[in-house]
């Protein structure tokens, strides 16, 4: 039974996959894309690595699950071939993906999810749903091995991109599709310094008495003014004064009595 007949040619998201599916029929330089012949709303893609990153020369397969509501809700996006970036045989966390629904625009497509993805496969992963961090060394690896990797449905992947430069051209981004990868490229770096930033060692504030202190331990040779105690030093004052009194009275006697021991004389 073709696609034709049977969905419903009426229903705004069939005549949009029917539409979708003519496009991309023919594949281009960086991605592939085709429905399944018994079901439109599933759909098997394969993308090329980024160039100049460690995904280049690497070809990478996954499935494309449209809900009932598309193009008014996104899809999901599963990759079936190792790749280090994301995890296989699971729905991934994207901005274009049904993770996000509130950044999802109608207008965007298939193609736009596919040309988001390969913008998406260099970015640092920031711990999302379904992300891995494998090393560059690592994603190298698996990016040379999946030149052989097979689908079970759709066979060697590869072959059907090293072939696109002699079918097709590569269609122009639209306006769309530009701002997105803009604005992929944008939070990467954005994601990349904050990255860089958390992993700066923490200075703790502290308070101005714990200030001194640790100024005081690094240079104990700088010199501090002496608290003067205000109550002591009266204390010791008067109590000078009485010291004095007392000593001037005993001399004052001793002076009387060799006076007086003279006359008697």
């Amino acid at each position: 039974m073709s696609l034709e007949s049977k969905y419903n040619l009426k229903s705004p998201g069939v005549k949009r996959l029917m539409r979708e599916a003519v496009e991309l029929a023919n594949p281009t330089e960086e991605y592939f894309a085709t429905p399944l012949e018994d079901n439109l709303f599933e759909w098997h893609f394969t993308v090329r690595g980024p160039s100049a990153t460690e995904f280049e020369g690497g070809y990478y397969h996954g499935r494309i699950l449209l809900p009932s509501q598309y193009p008014m809700q996104p899809p999901n996006i599963i990759l079936l071939t190792p790749n280090g970036r994301f995890e296989v045989n699971k729905k991934i966390c994207l901005s274009i993906s049904g993770h996000h629904p509130e950044t999802w625009q109608p207008s965007w497509s298939i193609r736009t999810a596919l040309l988001a993805l390969i913008a998406f496969m260099p970015t640092p992963s920031a711990g999302t749903i379904g992300s891995l961090d494998y090393t560059p060394d690592e994603r190298r690896i698996l990016a040379l091995k999946s030149k052989n990797w097979e689908c079970t449905t759709c066979g060697k992947i590869a072959e059907k991109l090293e072939n696109a430069g002699k079918i097709d051209a590569q269609p122009e981004l639209t306006q769309e599709e530009s701002t997105l990868i803009k604005q992929i490229a944008l939070k990467a770096e954005e994601d990349a310094n904050r990255k860089m930033v958390s992993s700066e060692p923490k200075i703790e504030n502290v308070t101005s008495d714990e200030e001194n202190t640790l100024r005081q331990r690094i240079n104990p040779t700088v010199n501090t003014e002496p608290v003067i105690n205000v109550e002591t030093t009266v204390q010791r004052s008067n109590s000078d004064k009485l010291w004095t009194a007392a000593i001037w009275i005993l001399i004052t006697i001793i002076v009387l009595l060799i006076i007086r021991r003279i006359f008697l004389s």
